[in-house]
């Protein structure tokens, strides 16, 4: 029997890969305001001004620049320096301080996919931006792309906290092998974002594909983070896994500062507040760039949770 939910997921994600689908919903004035909700804008301007919005409402920010697919060096060099004058641009408004505002980075951006040394030049520009982060105040943290590069990412990771070791990294709960990376990586002052993961792009070998496994893994891994002496940073919109991670969170006495919630940019705005206002950290995940690039983010965002997907579609709804 076909599951309707998968089967949404690959559809979604097809639909993502698709530039005559792109081009009919840039055009549709309904389409097109789905897509300037879940995204800043196109330029460094829009995410500072974005991020700078989230602070003053009492939420934190990690801004992305969607830069993904290089295909040469000087592309790579492009996205390095879009990240370094975005830092450049929030220090200057004093985003950075106590890494209110952090950038998160994809290693593909940064040249990681070339064909000769693509390792080493994402690792080198990769170790730029963190320079540049810490004379900012502030941290960076590396994004997970596929099950085929969880190793290579968690290298880097480490290779950059010999120097930077405020660096985060990010697991998917949808793979199997989560749960154990948790566990090596919870140790004292380690920044770990836990997010769902698409499992349905990950073979069945490597990944849960049933909804309920993958919300069981994310317990799971969550309890090994909040039980280890790290920084959890628990990426959901599920406001049951939210109030799991609470608890497991009370159960170990752990003060509220000792870890993070975060979400998207444009999905649920109004529980981003107010779990802000309850005391929780909430950092709310900026993506910006340019315009091109918006349609397959979105794509992916809503195969990720479809169920979200309502909230993308309203009009008049305030960014955030």
């Amino acid at each position: 029997m076909i599951d309707p939910s998968r089967a949404l997921r690959q559809g979604l994600l097809g639909l993502g890969r698709s530039n005559a689908v792109r081009r009919v919903v840039e055009r549709t004035p309904i389409s097109r305001s789905a897509l300037q909700h879940l995204v800043a804008g196109e330029d460094v301007a829009a995410g500072v001004a974005a991020a700078t919005g989230l602070l003053a409402s009492g939420r934190l920010a990690t801004v992305s620049h969607l830069g993904e697919e290089t295909v040469d060096v000087a592309q790579a060099i492009r996205n390095r320096d879009a990240h370094l004058a975005m830092l450049r641009a929030l220090r200057e408004k004093g985003a950075t301080q106590g890494g209110a505002a952090e950038l998160s980075i994809k290693l593909s951006a940064l040249g990681r996919g070339l064909p000769e040394d693509g390792e080493k030049i994402a690792l080198d520009n990769a170790r730029q931006i963190c320079e540049a982060a810490a004379a900012a105040g502030t941290t960076v943290t590396i994004d997970m792309e596929d099950h085929t590069v969880v190793d290579a990412t968690l290298d880097v990771v480490r290779d950059l906290r010999a120097d930077f070791p405020w660096v985060g990294a990010v697991v998917l709960a949808g793979l199997r092998r989560t749960e154990a990376d948790c566990r090596d990586l919870a140790s004292a002052g380690s920044r770990v974002r836990l997010c769902k993961g698409a499992a349905v792009t990950q073979p069945e070998s490597v990944a849960y594909q049933d909804k309920q496994e993958v919300r069981l893994s994310y317990v799971r891994c969550a309890k090994v983070l909040l039980e280890g002496k790290g920084y959890p940073m628990l990426a959901t919109h599920d406001t049951d896994l939210v109030d799991i991670a609470r608890s497991l969170a009370d159960k170990e006495l752990r003060a509220p500062e000792s870890f993070e919630v975060q979400m998207f940019f444009g999905i649920r705005p109004e529980e981003q507040l107010r779990l802000a206002h309850a005391g929780i950290n909430v950092r709310v995940y900026v993506p910006y760039g340019d315009r091109s690039r918006w349609y397959r983010y979105a794509m992916r965002r809503m195969a990720e949770r479809p169920a979200d997907t309502r909230f993308l579609f309203r009009s008049g709804t305030t960014k955030g």
